[in-house]
């Protein structure tokens, strides 16, 4: 279990204690704030729907025209004002949809894939080091760029030793300390640089004539520049310098007559090495040079191709706040944009397939889960084996597998790639429905729970369960991972929800405060918020840090036998189905109903949001499955 969370076990005692250690590891591995849905400019920030603020994370001070009941939660109630602050939210949605324009499905004919280029190139490495290198020390992070410099790589330390003997032979060769370039000749940094030898043994050569200190000199022709004659300027150059020993000037050589004398000829040699030097750096390197601000310059790359990649345009060029989730346009709904009718029974459960989204997946009580087109609304694929109703699907981040379960009591794995629907593996669970079936974020583990009051972690690839998790006094109706995968959430009819330790298996916190059944639990991406549905009309916010309610969301019916369930909707949104027919969708921030959706001639029985495709899809006792747009050419809401 290592490789799921490393963890050791609680004791029940330190439950309280583990669970928000738990949710703090959450929230700082994940934090997604709501940034990456596009600001509109010259709208206040109070009423800019998906600007994260303190209310969406604590209990906020109630307003004139709020009350608070028993469990501390805040409903809205309506205002004496003329305006209420509803038509506020709706009217600054109303500029923010119109700053969005609908271009739809558009291929790239490069994808960022990783065959793009290979991230474990050395070269490509020490690009990314060098870009980050530069940002740290861009921003004045001189300590954090030293240590990333130590552990990236230890050519860095000989870069900076090179420019360090660079300059020291710089300095050597203007004052005349020909020892000190002798020393330096015999390093690495000399090696293949021949020519400049000769230069500078040359140098110190006229040097001694022209002190006359003719043994020296002698001595030095012998010894460095006789092996280097090869490398002479001129013909007769060596001829000249033999000539020097018995001349009374370094002038009275026909090489030299017009040498300018120590200063001007040191200047001139340390110049030649500089020269030397830069075209070496230029030639070997080439891209070691980092254009100013590289790093942002990619990034800023990045988010624009996320704009363009999205399905809805802004007119206004949005400003992203964060880069820890890719761009979504934050769009509200108003018409139906394709239905899928194939089913012969009710469609409990939609799930949109991968993180792409461009395949939708649905179960139905016709005991089939059949796999759609989201672009086109053609059935890809009907996968058949179970012999009773599909309570619950889910799909792996990367839309290859697919997990249906159903009340034959058994878990399948399905794989879709490339239009396959092989079955992968059946998980018995024992007596009565499965009512839920969630991925671990890692795709490795899958976790379900059902009617036998059991929650269980499965090793999909050793079709093993790993792990069971008891403690449900009645059936449980949903189960669901973390953001990191550390803790399993519970919902149940027993009316509470349970925290599970994956690596310890103790329940280490339980929330009791619903009126009715739960039907469905969801974190927030960042983990610090648990949305929870209940039979008592109602879906819940809870801080769970604290594990404090913090609004109610209210207005759907949700009260009969049926598993009506909520999700969010980024982290602005919250959509759920109703037994009314009707697809609501409330301000994560405030609690307000923003939208409902028509259409559906029977129970909705639940709603999924995908943010690269900015389409809602939900599922319903008619039998069909709807996905829903903002269309431009419709009324923003509905009557």
């Amino acid at each position: 279990m290592s490789e799921l969370y490393n963890s050791t076990p609680q004791r029940e005692s330190d439950s309280h204690s583990l669970l928000k250690s738990s949710v703090l590891a959450s929230s700082v591995a994940v934090t997604t704030p709501v940034g990456t849905q596009p600001e509109v400019a010259n709208i206040e920030e109070s009423v800019v729907l998906g600007r994260k603020d303190s209310s969406t994370s604590t209990p906020r001070p109630l307003a004139e025209n709020e009350s608070c009941d028993a469990s501390g939660e805040t409903e809205a109630q309506p205002p004496e004002r003329s305006q209420t602050p509803l038509d506020q939210r709706r009217r600054s949605l109303l500029t923010i949809a119109a700053n969005q324009v609908h271009i739809g499905a558009h291929e790239h004919s490069i994808r960022p894939t990783e065959g793009i280029f290979n991230a474990q190139e050395e070269r490509i490495r020490e690009d990314i080091i060098r870009m980050i290198v530069q940002y740290l020390h861009d921003e004045g992070y001189h300590a954090s760029k030293m240590t990333v410099l130590d552990e990236a790589n230890v050519k860095s330390y000989e870069r900076e030793e090179r420019q360090s003997d660079i300059r020291r032979m710089r300095k050597a060769v203007l004052d005349g300390d020909w020892a000190e370039v002798d020393r330096l000749c015999t390093k690495t940094l000399m090696k293949n640089h021949k020519s400049f030898l000769y230069a500078a043994y040359k140098q110190q050569y006229l040097e001694y004539i022209e002190y006359r200190e003719i043994q020296k000199a002698f001595t030095h022709l012998n010894k460095r520049l006789k092996p280097l004659e090869h490398l002479q300027t001129t013909p007769n150059e060596f001829k000249d310098l033999c000539y020097l020993l018995t001349g009374k000037s370094v002038h009275d050589a026909p090489s030299f007559k017009n040498w300018e004398g120590i200063g001007s000829a040191r200047e001139k040699l340390a110049e030649h090495f500089q020269n030397m030097v830069d075209f070496e750096a230029t030639d070997r390197e080439g891209s070691v040079y980092v254009p100013p601000e590289r790093l942002l310059t990619m990034l800023r790359q990045a988010v624009a191709y996320q704009i363009e990649s999205s399905r809805y345009h802004p007119r206004i060029a949005p400003r992203v706040t964060t880069l820890l989730e890719d761009y979504h346009s934050l769009i509200i709904p108003n018409a139906v944009r394709s239905i899928f009718s194939g089913h012969k029974g009710n469609v409990k459960c939609v799930e949109f397939i991968g993180e792409e989204g461009l395949s939708i997946v649905s179960g139905s009580s016709d005991n089939t889960c059949r796999v759609w087109d989201t672009e086109t609304g053609e059935c890809q694929a009907v996968l058949e084996g179970h012999t009773s109703r599909i309570w619950d699907v889910a799909s792996s981040k990367t839309g290859s597998t697919l997990a249906s379960a159903s009340g034959d009591g058994t878990v399948r794995l399905w794989d879709v790639k490339q239009n396959k629907t092989q079955c992968l593996s059946t998980f018995e669970e024992g007596s009565g429905d499965v009512y839920s079936v969630k991925f671990h974020p890692a795709g490795r583990h899958i976790a379900t729970g059902g009617y036998d009051k059991i929650v269980r972690l499965y090793d999909i690839e050793r079709g093993a369960v790993v792990k069971t998790f008891a403690g449900h006094q009645l059936s449980v109706s949903q189960t669901i991972f973390s953001p990191v995968g550390n803790l399993i959430i519970s919902g149940s009819k027993d009316n509470t929800i349970k925290f599970w330790d994956i690596v310890s298996g103790l329940c280490i916190r339980t929330i009791t405060s619903h009126l009715g059944e739960v039907t469905s639990v969801e974190m927030s991406s960042n983990g610090t918020l648990l949305l929870s549905s209940s039979k008592d009309n109602s879906n819940r916010l809870w801080d769970v840090r604290m594990l404090r309610p913090i609004r109610k969301f209210k207005g759907h019916q949700n009260t009969s036998k049926n598993f009506v369930r909520a999700g969010f909707a980024g982290d602005a949104l919250v959509v759920g189905g109703s037994e009314d027919g009707i697809v609501y969708i409330w301000d994560a921030a405030k609690g307000d109903i923003l939208q409902t959706l028509r259409g559906h001639q029977g129970i909705v029985y639940s709603a999924a949001w995908n943010s690269r495709q900015s389409l809602f899809a939900s599922c319903s006792d008619d039998r069909t499955v709807r996905t829903w747009w903002f269309d431009q050419a419709q009324p923003l809401f509905g009557a």
